[in-house]
């Protein structure tokens, strides 16, 4: 592993999950895919191809430079110009909680792609709830603006995220719970800050 592989997985532990979902050689759509550093490591770990979308020019720039297929395009407008199946996987990596069509954006992810990887920050962490409670919006390394200046619009808990794929008909194939980099299964929606979940069409039977 490349030092910038390493620099990238310790600075975004809930990539490491998504790097492991990933198979070899699978067509991976990163939305929101910043300097595109993800797809680089997927290309260079498991061979697998990929494009991202990103609506910011000095990102897409980056992509440019580190060699990675990129659209510039907005996800608000929804992703009908790739087709059905065209990904075995597609990924939206903390950005969930700044869309603002949200349930447009996941549909439209399990029909571009087979299966969907999607991480975001809890907002029923302790901390955050904490702060609530003493009558402060959270701030937090996970949730890092201030409220006048946050881009998130739809924050939500794990437990609100997996009604909410009930609800869209989406099965959740597996899910990992984190908190500093480290794994977190007691009381996951308390004390977990940040949750990663591949998801699949159709609950289980």
């Amino acid at each position: 592993m490349t030092d910038d592989q390493q620099a990238l997985l310790a600075a975004r532990p809930d990539l490491v999950a998504m790097a492991r979902w990933v198979a070899p050689g699978a067509r991976v759509l990163d939305l929101g895919c910043g300097d595109g550093a993800l797809l680089r490591y997927l290309w260079q770990a498991k061979q697998a191809p990929g494009y991202g979308v990103e609506i910011d020019a000095a990102h897409v720039v980056e992509c440019v430079r580190n060699d990675v297929n990129v659209l510039q395009m907005n996800l608000e407008d929804g992703l009908a110009t790739f087709g059905d199946r065209s990904f075995d996987c597609v990924i939206l990596s903390e950005t969930l909680q700044a869309i603002h069509h949200t349930e447009q954006l996941m549909r439209e992810m399990l029909r571009v792609g087979r299966e969907a990887i999607v991480s975001f920050p809890n907002f029923g962490h302790w901390q955050a709830r904490l702060q609530v409670t003493l009558g402060r919006m959270p701030v937090s390394q996970e949730l890092p603006y201030q409220w006048y200046d946050t881009p998130n619009v739809h924050l939500c808990t794990l437990e609100d995220f997996e009604d909410f794929c009930r609800r869209l008909g989406f099965r959740v194939l597996e899910r990992l719970v984190l908190h500093a980099g480290r794994s977190v299964t007691l009381m996951p929606n308390l004390l977990g800050s940040v949750a990663v979940y591949r998801l699949g069409q159709g609950n289980p039977a």
